[in-house]
C-alpha cells in the first residue's frame, strides 16, 4: 500500500471569478490637440503674471529686448509716439491711440522690420499746472510749482505706464522718453540752435491766446466760443479804378462811384479787408441801378430775375479785375430792391446801363 495521500480534485471556476474586461477610455479615440491653456480665463489672476513674464529681465531682457534681438539688423521701423499728458488716469483717447499705435508696431515686427517704439509723456502745460493749484493754492512761489508738478507729473507717469501696460501694448517701458527729463530739455535746445543756424527761425506777427484767470498762454483747442448772433449784411467795395471796371463790360468811364457788392455773415472781419477775390468760373454782371454802379455774381437769368431787366454786359471769368476792386469797406447796400427804389422815390432800377 502507498502511503500517498489522494489528490483532492481542482473545483471548477465559477462565473464570479471571470476576469472583467477593461473599460473603453474613449479619449484615446479622440484625435484632440492638447494645449497648456486653462479651461477658465481667470484674467484678473492672469493678466499680471502675464506683464511680469514680459517685463522680466531674467528671461533674455524682457520681451522688448527679445524682439529687438529677433530682428537685429533688419530694416528699421520707428513709431514716434506723440506724448499724452502726464495728467490723470486713461480714458477712451489714451486706449484708442495707444492700442492703434501697438497694432502698428506689432504688425511690422511680424513683417520683418526692427519695429522701435519708446513710449512718451508730456510734462508740461496748463493741465499739471491747474492740477497743483488746485490740491496745493495759488501764489505759490516758482520754484515751488515746479517742484510739486514734478513730482505730480512722476507719479502720474507710473500709473498710465502700468495702465498701458494692462491693455498688453508692448513697448520700451524701461526707457520712456519724459519733457521734464534734463537730457530731453538739452536736447530740444540743440534742435532749436541747429533750426537757427539754418535760418528756420524767423520773427514774425502771431495772436497767442492768453487766459487772464490763469495768467498763461493757452493752445488753441482749449479755447471755448460762447455763441454769439450777428447780422448778416451786404457791403459795398469802392473800386479803385470804376473806368478801367467799366471798360471790362466795354462801357465808357463812369460818372459816378463803382461798387462790388458782397454778402457776408461775418461782418467785425470788414475793417480788416484789403480786397475783394474773383472766382474766374462765375459770371459777372455791371449794373446800373441809379444811384451807383454795382458788381455782382450773375447767372443765365439770375440778374434778370433780380433787377427785372435784361443784362447788356457780363463778364466771365476776369481775374485781372481783382487789384481794380481793392479798398475799405463803405457801404451797406440794402439787400431788397423796394428799399433802393424808394429812395429813388418809386422809379424803377436801370440794369446794365452807364450814366447818362
Amino acid at each position: 500500500m502507498s502511503n500517498s495521500t489522494p489528490t483532492t480534485p481542482a473545483t471548477p471556476a465559477t462565473p464570479a471569478a471571470a476576469a472583467t474586461p477593461a473599460k473603453q477610455d474613449y479619449r484615446k479615440t479622440l484625435n484632440l490637440p492638447d494645449t497648456p491653456f486653462p479651461m477658465r480665463g481667470d484674467l484678473p489672476k492672469r493678466e499680471p503674471d502675464w506683464i511680469k513674464s514680459w517685463n522680466d529681465t531674467t528671461q533674455g531682457g524682457g520681451l522688448y529686448k527679445r524682439l529687438r534681438d529677433a530682428r537685429h539688423g533688419a530694416p528699421l521701423f520707428v513709431l514716434h509716439d506723440g506724448p499724452p499728458y502726464a495728467n490723470g488716469t486713461l480714458h477712451i483717447g489714451h486706449g484708442f491711440g495707444k492700442i492703434l499705435k501697438d497694432m502698428v508696431v506689432k504688425s511690422k515686427q511680424l513683417a520683418g522690420f526692427d519695429a522701435h517704439f519708446v513710449p512718451g509723456w508730456d510734462c508740461h502745460g496748463l493741465p499739471i499746472e491747474n492740477q497743483i493749484e488746485k490740491t496745493h493754492g495759488r501764489s505759490l512761489p516758482r520754484d515751488k510749482v515746479q517742484a510739486l508738478s514734478r513730482a505730480y507729473a512722476g507719479e502720474q507717469i507710473a500709473q498710465q505706464m502700468a495702465d498701458f501696460q494692462r491693455l498688453g501694448v508692448v513697448a520700451d517701458w524701461a526707457h520712456p522718453y519724459r519733457t521734464m527729463d534734463p537730457g530731453n530739455e538739452a536736447g530740444e535746445i540743440r534742435v532749436l540752435k541747429r533750426l537757427m543756424e539754418r535760418g528756420y527761425v524767423y520773427r514774425g506777427a502771431k495772436p497767442v491766446y492768453w487766459c487772464f484767470d490763469c495768467g498763461s498762454s493757452l493752445a488753441e483747442f482749449e479755447i471755448e466760443y460762447a455763441d454769439k448772433a450777428s447780422p448778416t449784411v451786404d457791403v459795398a467795395f469802392p473800386a479803385a479804378d470804376p473806368a478801367a471796371l467799366a471798360a471790362a463790360f466795354g462801357l465808357p468811364p463812369p460818372d459816378k462811384a463803382a461798387f462790388a457788392v458782397i454778402w457776408t455773415t461775418t461782418p467785425w472781419t470788414i475793417p480788416a479787408n484789403q480786397a475783394l477775390n474773383l472766382n474766374p468760373a462765375l459770371v459777372y454782371a455791371l449794373v446800373w441801378i441809379g444811384l451807383l454802379l454795382i458788381l455782382r455774381i450773375s447767372s443765365a437769368a439770375g440778374i434778370a430775375a433780380a433787377a427785372s431787366a435784361p443784362v447788356s454786359a457780363m463778364l466771365l471769368g476776369r481775374p485781372d479785375l481783382a487789384p481794380i476792386l481793392a479798398g475799405f469797406a463803405v457801404l451797406v447796400i440794402w439787400k431788397h430792391r423796394e428799399n433802393i427804389a424808394r429812395l429813388r422815390a418809386g422809379t424803377e432800377p436801370r440794369v446794365g446801363r452807364s450814366p447818362a
